[in-house]
């Protein structure tokens, strides 16, 4: 008789999303903000060098499901907000793909807001993650603390990104504020004789059993030698430290399949929707 039965019950996948749900939606989501606003179930953040950032944990309200009209006002109010505040530049919605949303996608884009490429959201244990990883000769992985190198990490992350010098800026500001005025984020390397060719942060989130890996970029012509499941193993070990029990992140194509060979379950998809004020 053949086994038909998933290699991973829907269970376990479920009792990851609603945790995912419960411990880092909403306030969770923004630490480093400079100021954070409500609009209904919405949480408007703002953030140096001209950013906003809007997020939720459901658009249903006690009263009622959400409908389209609902949604399509909450659009509406939420950019009006961004648009009355001239320093902000861009605004970026975060969708996920479980929500109840109805009309949400046609709403976002017929304000002026451009979707992104989908991300998964990964979630596992930590521990499957904090295993020992042999790197090439001449390779290490250290964390960083000094102001030069987190410059010359997030120049090598915008490179792989292709960012554009503003937003490489806008990034680097905002990392360097919050390394310099809070103490729950760690950025990590990986060197090849000194020179930077992997790199992530480690967000341990307070009040919850969650550390979030972000930001995690290689080199093209460094992939494929196991320096990125290094770097993420080195996180994974201080998360624990850290008192930790889950990992989270939002996934690329290269970075998604990585973690699920770890054991990490995809429970769900999130998309970037960015509004940017017209010059």
């Amino acid at each position: 008789m053949t086994d038909t039965s998933p290699a991973t019950p829907p269970a376990e996948a479920a009792a990851l999303l609603r945790a995912y749900d419960e411990q880092l939606r909403q306030e969770a989501e923004v630490p480093s903000a400079i100021t954070v606003d409500r609009l209904g179930p919405l949480v408007l953040a703002t953030y140096l060098g001209g950013r906003g950032f809007i997020t939720y944990r459901s658009l249903d309200t006690e009263d009622r499901p959400a409908d389209e009209a609902f949604v399509r006002d909450l659009v509406g109010q939420a950019l009006a907000h961004y648009q009355a505040l001239p320093e902000i530049s861009t605004v970026e919605w975060k969708t996920r793909g479980h929500d109840h949303a109805p009309g949400l996608h046609d709403a976002l884009v017929a304000r002026g807001f451009t979707p992104d490429e989908p991300e998964s959201i990964m979630v596992g244990e930590a521990s499957l993650l904090a295993v020992e990883v042999e790197l090439p000769d001449g390779l290490s992985v250290r964390r960083v603390t000094d102001e030069d190198e987190v410059q010359a990490m997030t120049a090598m992350q915008g490179e792989v990104f292709g960012d554009s010098p503003a937003q490489l800026a806008a990034m680097a500001e905002q990392i360097l504020h919050r390394l310099r005025t809070r103490d729950d984020m760690e950025m990590w390397v990986a060197e090849d004789r000194g020179r930077i060719v992997s790199a992530g942060r480690l967000e341990p989130v307070a009040g919850t059993e969650f550390a979030g890996i972000w930001g995690g970029a290689t080199l093209p012509e460094y992939r494929g030698r196991g320096i990125y499941r290094a770097l993420t193993s080195a996180r994974a070990r201080s998360a624990i430290e850290h008192g930790k029990r889950y990992i989270n992140s939002d996934s690329t194509e290269f970075s998604r399949p990585i973690l699920e060979r770890s054991g990490f379950l995809k429970v769900s998809t999130t998309t970037p929707y960015e509004w940017r004020r017209e010059s």
